[in-house]
């Protein structure tokens, strides 16, 4: 069994700096032994079955060949042990009658779905906010390339999180070739596969400012801010789970980590691999990477499985997993749903994006169908009846 060492940050005593130190423990202790978030575990508890419903939209309107677009039944059972439908494909589908029609083809003699004209037209919506705002995904898929060492991503990897940056599912074509002055595609080691390249001029990519940076310049010009400037110039902000025992201990470390310098998510590493506050500061660089990535993110959340597929491309040679556990006050991470999935705890407030955005806002309606379940959508008075899913 593979073993890691629970992280904490300690100050060395003779020369004040930072080192690593952990205690032995296996990974599925180190992930069972985390602070409980209850928010968030509600959140993800709903958002297990929307991404089931998801993934079934998906596969009905990618038919081409059905007006309206439609579904075999017996094409989606066959595929209910990959979607997790425990209850088979039917059994499912008519746990959500708001979102999926369920009827019988008498000409080919066979059962199949399709969406309702309400759930057709939040898919609409949420097309024609992310046309509207395709300037945003272009940028972010920029900034995406931007923070990689060579400034270039396999294509495959920005397949694996299209849906979270809120790319158009042509992206290929209406992102990518449509912007030949930001991006180009060249064939890449392996057969059969491409490599998504940045082309921009260094002082364009030196204008981005990260995230956090905002935070910083909000905190700073506040009347009543009570930490000294030089302390926030390398913090981020911090909350942690209801519950969470902190010891002064603890307080100490993560205030001293805060102090500490890093290169930020945009810069070069070139020739900074020696920088002064050494590993500890690598780390702190790979936090700052992973906490502008989910900052770019639609819904401020993405599965840690995801996420890894760039790990190399952003220079971090951590276990990004642990990386997220590491840091409970930045990071909240979810196992719900047979997936690790990890939240960015500053940008939601009682299970709700603080500052949504039209795609997030057309895909909380989606999920406002799945919590419906079987109940009636509107009640006598016209009022939305809401419920907690089965």
């Amino acid at each position: 069994m593979r073993f890691l060492l629970m992280r904490s940050i300690l100050i060395h005593p003779c020369g004040g700096s930072i080192i690593n130190v952990r205690s032995t423990t296996t990974s599925a202790q180190y992930v069972a032994s985390r602070s409980r978030d209850p928010v968030f575990e509600k959140l993800m508890d709903k958002y297990k079955n929307l991404l089931k419903v998801i993934a079934i939209q998906d596969l009905i309107l990618a038919n081409p060949t059905a007006d309206p677009p439609s579904l075999s039944i017996d094409f989606l059972s066959r595929l209910s042990q990959k979607l997790h439908l425990n209850r088979g494909a039917a059994s499912f589908l008519r746990k959500y009658p708001h979102i999926f029609h369920v009827l019988y083809d008498p000409v080919k003699a066979e059962p199949f779905c399709r969406l309702t004209d309400v759930a057709l037209e939040i898919s609409r919506q949420e097309a024609l906010a992310i046309t509207a705002y395709l300037s945003h995904v272009v940028d972010r898929l920029v900034r995406l390339l931007s923070m990689s060492i060579s400034k270039s991503i396999p294509l495959r990897a920005v397949f694996k999180v299209w849906r979270e940056l809120g790319l158009p599912d042509d992206f290929e074509d209406s992102v990518i070739s449509k912007n030949p002055h930001l991006f180009k595609l060249s064939d890449g080691h392996e057969p059969n596969t491409h490599i998504l390249e940045l082309v921009q001029e260094e002082e364009k990519r030196l204008e981005f400012e990260a995230a956090v940076e905002k935070w910083r310049v909000v905190e700073c010009s506040k009347e009543d801010c009570c930490v000294d400037r030089t302390e926030l110039q390398f913090s981020f902000k911090h909350s942690y789970p209801p519950g969470m025992r902190l010891s002064k201990t603890f307080k100490a470390k993560v205030k001293e980590w805060q102090r500490l310098p890093y290169v930020g998510p945009y810069e070069d590493m070139v020739g900074k691999k020696k920088y002064r506050s050494g590993v500890m500061g690598i780390e702190k660089r790979a936090v700052a990477i992973a906490h502008e990535f989910l900052s770019l993110t639609v819904e401020k959340m993405v599965e840690v499985e995801k996420i890894s597929h760039f790990r190399k491309c952003f220079g971090i040679d951590l276990n990004i997993r642990d990386l997220f556990l590491d840091h409970p006050g930045m990071f909240y991470m979810s196992t719900k749903g047979k997936r690790h999935t990890v939240f960015l705890r500053e940008a939601y407030e009682r299970g709700r994006l603080i500052d949504p955005n039209p795609v997030y806002d057309a895909r909380r309606k989606l999920l406002d169908l799945v919590l419906l379940g079987r109940h009636a959508a509107l009640s006598e008075s016209g009022n939305t009846s809401m419920s907690e899913q089965e």
